[in-house]
C-alpha cells in the first residue's frame, strides 16, 4: 500500500502498517523530513506521479493522512482505492480540520471526531465507511478538540486497516448513516476565517480562539485571531 500525507500521523500510520506485517510500497510528502524506512517520494503534487503510483501499489490502496494535496484525474481514474482519514466528522466538518474545530465549537456543536472516507473528485465528499465520535464538552477549548480529533485519527486508522485491507467495508452504494441530530454540511476553508470577526461578542470565542499549545502549527488561525483584535 502507499501512504500519501505529512506529519506525525502519516508517520505513526506507516509505523503501525510495518508493525503488524503489511507491505508499504511507497511513502510520499511534501516535506522532506518525512522520510522513513519505506521507499519515500518528495512531492508536492501526487497527482504528476500517477503512474509510478499505479505500478508500485501491490494492493491497490492508497491511504491519504494528514494531507493536503487533493487528488485529481487521472490519478482517481487509475483503479487505486483511496482511502482518508479526516480530522473531523463527515459531512459537517468538511475542509481544514484547524478551521472546523473553531467554528464546531463557535456554532455549539456537541460532538466531534475522525472519519474515513473514500476520496472522490470533491473535497471531503467521498462515501463514509466509518467514523470516531467524542463529545465538545461546554468548557472544552480549541487545542483539546483539535489535538483528541488527532488523537481520533490514529485509533480510527488502526481499527480500520484490516479491514480495508480484508475488503470488508461497506458494499458500493452504501455509506454509513450518522445521527439525524448532526449538524448540517459545513466547508471550512481559509476563506470562513474571515467571518471570525463577528463572532468576538459570542460566549463561546474565548473557548473556541484558545489555541495553548497548537498555535504554532495552525499558523492562519492564529493570525485571524491577532486580526480580530
Amino acid at each position: 500500500m502507499i501512504f500519501v500525507g505529512r506529519g506525525a500521523l502519516l508517520q505513526r500510520a506507516v509505523d503501525y502498517t510495518l508493525t503488524v506485517g503489511h507491505r508499504v510500497d511507497l511513502v510520499c510528502s511534501d516535506d522532506p523530513a518525512d522520510a522513513t524506512t519505506a521507499p519515500f517520494l518528495h512531492t508536492t503534487d501526487i497527482n504528476a506521479h500517477e503512474e509510478r503510483l499505479r505500478k508500485e501499489c501491490t494492493d491497490g490502496i492508497v491511504w491519504s493522512i494528514n494531507n493536503l494535496m487533493l487528488f485529481r484525474a487521472p490519478l482517481l481514474e487509475s483503479g487505486l482505492r483511496i482511502y482518508n482519514i479526516h480530522n473531523g466528522l463527515l459531512p459537517q466538518h468538511r475542509g481544514l480540520s484547524s478551521v472546523a474545530v473553531l467554528f464546531a465549537i463557535l456554532h455549539g456543536h456537541t460532538e466531534y471526531g475522525a472519519t474515513l472516507h473514500e476520496v472522490d473528485h470533491g473535497i471531503d465528499t467521498g462515501r463514509v465507511l466509518a467514523e470516531q465520535r467524542f463529545t465538545i464538552g461546554t468548557d472544552a477549548r480549541y487545542h483539546q478538540v483539535l489535538l483528541r480529533g488527532v488523537q481520533n485519527c490514529h485509533q480510527l486508522f488502526e481499527r480500520s486497516l484490516s479491514a480495508v485491507v480484508a475488503g470488508s467495508l461497506p458494499s458500493t452504494g452504501t455509506a454509513l448513516p450518522g445521527p439525524d441530530s448532526d449538524p448540517p454540511s459545513g466547508y471550512y476553508g481559509l476563506r470562513a476565517l474571515g467571518d471570525l470577526a463577528r463572532y468576538t461578542g459570542d460566549p463561546a470565542y474565548a473557548r473556541a480562539t484558545d489555541l495553548g499549545v497548537t498555535a504554532a502549527f495552525v499558523p492562519e488561525v492564529a493570525a485571524a485571531i491577532a486580526r480580530t483584535g
